[in-house]
């Protein structure tokens, strides 16, 4: 493939504006394509992308040195001029990148099943459900998410719950030529704003709900579900499945978009009375797991259980269960897949001491980050509290993120927990105790204590910045009967403090702590 093939398969709006050879005849063979310049070898295209932190345009000489046949830019340098290979000057690099890798790799999303889950909530829990779901019908299925990709026996760690456009066309053709038939991936707001899924048509896509997050990217509510609604206005195949729990506010305009499109629809509810394809009709919810009955299209009923606890779940067992009907899948199938679900990493995980010699604390760890995550895990997790159990939670709130959500968390974390230890989280440049403060703004319905036995007063919160001690603090002043909730990074096996990425693991400080307590 050509140089000139991959720039013929730009979009009008990501035409380019200028084409620069070193020679008149020059179109070289195009051997690869990478936007990191360290990544370059011979014969690839560079595609310069401009980031918050770093430039990829001040890095085209290094690119050419390493044998960069071509370079796609948004603005001719000095340094590009001077390069000795074709040089295409588009007015969004980044989002040229999707259509310039899709045609390198053969446009693979059109050779399998695409679903596509959007929302803000309940993104990672749904596609393990899904895949389990598919597997047991005996479905080769790829799934791509916030926690790892996974496929024919490979597992990767994830970087973005969306990857680059690259990587995604990359990785699809990876899965498809070892044999996987459907795909099941998370697709984020910022996937969806910044192009990255340009160049894929979901077979399926399904919406699990809206609450406040990203704002510092999106900068309103308002934008950030536009941008969730480019999953079923652009990149969902002309009669196509879209599946949308529809209890929450935001569906009404996914559902209207979705019937002027011509799409097939899918509506999922927990409220048994109203008429949706796929609805909760009663459930039970425990430590050991969860049952529930579901009325299925055609006037079925299902009953299932999962291996995953919380009340909050049951949301996203319906919305799997809804892509499962529109991939027509069968009942006996869901109800297999959803027993099989393996425990999905961070969320709602439960952590025991590596010997458990007495009865000892409920630690659950989660992911949870935003208000309404919060408010959801708690209101799943106090109910579950037995024989005068206390609840105590852990949390934080990440830094150079959205700060208005940071009370806002607190404020859920004081409707639930009988006390309370706000920490750090990721504080990436931001100052930690800056962060707390904000956070400690959202308490006042709480009391501050400064004792050791944050357990002292009902009520009563402390703040400890660090993490590790925090963990220990709550852990140490837990009793048998309590459940300590640890919130916000679930799955992360790191803490971010400035620009480093340091080794932290939320499950593996509190098996730590609970090996002491099971010592005491």
């Amino acid at each position: 493939m050509r140089f000139s093939d991959l720039i013929a398969e730009l979009p009008a709006d990501l035409a380019a504006t200028d084409l620069l050879k070193a020679n008149a005849s020059d179109d070289p063979v195009v051997r690869g394509i990478a936007y990191d310049s360290r990544a370059v070898s011979p014969g690839d295209v560079f595609v310069a992308l401009r980031g918050a932190v770093v430039d990829g345009h001040d890095y085209l000489e290094q690119a050419v040195e390493l044998g960069a046949a071509a370079l796609v830019v948004e603005s001719a340098t000095p340094s590009s001029s001077s390069a000795n290979c074709p040089i295409a000057v588009v007015p969004d690099a980044r989002r040229a990148l999707a259509p310039i890798s899709a045609c390198f790799y053969g446009e693979p999303a059109s050779e399998c099943r695409l679903v596509g889950v959007t929302g803000t909530n309940g993104k990672t829990s749904t596609t393990y459900l899904v895949e389990s779901i598919l597997a047991s019908a005996g479905v080769q299925t790829g799934l791509i998410g916030t926690v790892e990709i996974r496929y024919a026996g490979e597992h990767q760690p994830a970087v973005n719950t969306t990857p680059e456009s690259l990587d995604l066309q990359r990785l699809l053709r990876a899965m498809v030529t070892n044999g996987v038939e459907a795909v099941v991936m998370e697709v984020s707001s910022h996937g969806l704003e910044l192009g990255r899924v340009a160049g894929c048509q979901f077979r399926v896509a399904a919406f699990t709900n809206l609450t406040q997050d990203h704002l510092d990217f999106h900068g309103s509510m308002d934008a950030y579900l536009d941008s969730k609604a480019r999953l079923f206005r652009d990149h969902l195949i002309a009669g196509g499945e879209a599946v949308i729990n529809i209890d929450d506010p935001a569906s009404e305009k996914l559902v209207a978009i979705a019937r002027d499109a011509g799409s097939r629809l899918w509506r999922c509810s927990r409220e048994a009375s109203n008429d949706a394809e796929v609805r909760l009709i009663e459930s039970n919810v425990s430590l050991a797991g969860t049952r529930a009955k579901l009325a299925w299209p055609g006037g079925e009923t299902i009953e299932v259980s999962m291996p995953l606890i919380g009340d909050f779940n049951l949301e996203n067992l319906i919305v799997a269960c809804g892509i499962a009907a529109a991939l027509g899948i069968s009942h006996k199938a869901v109800e297999r897949g959803v027993a099989n679900c393996p425990q999905v990493p961070g969320r709602m995980e439960r952590v025991f001491a590596s010997d458990q010699t007495k009865p000892a604390p409920t630690v659950l760890v989660d992911y949870a980050h935003t208000p309404d995550a919060v408010d959801k895990l708690l209101a799943s997790v106090h109910p579950l509290t037995q024989n005068a159990g206390r609840l105590i939670v852990v949390f934080g709130c990440g830094g150079d993120r959205d700060r208005a959500k940071r009370p806002l968390m607190a404020n859920a974390v004081a409707r639930y927990a009988d006390c309370a230890i706000a920490t750090s989280d990721n504080p990436r440049t931001e100052n930690a105790d800056a962060i707390l403060v904000d956070v400690e703004s959202g308490l006042s319905s709480m009391t501050r204590i400064e004792t050791t036995e944050i357990a002292s007063v009902d009520g009563g919160y402390v703040v400890v910045r660090d993490r590790r001690e925090a963990i220990e603090r709550a852990l140490g002043s837990a009793r048998s009967e309590d459940i300590v909730v640890i919130a916000g990074k679930g799955h992360e096996d790191y803490q971010i403090i400035g620009r480093e990425k340091l080794p932290f693991d939320d499950r593996v400080e509190a098996r730590r702590a609970l090996d002491i307590w099971n010592a005491s």
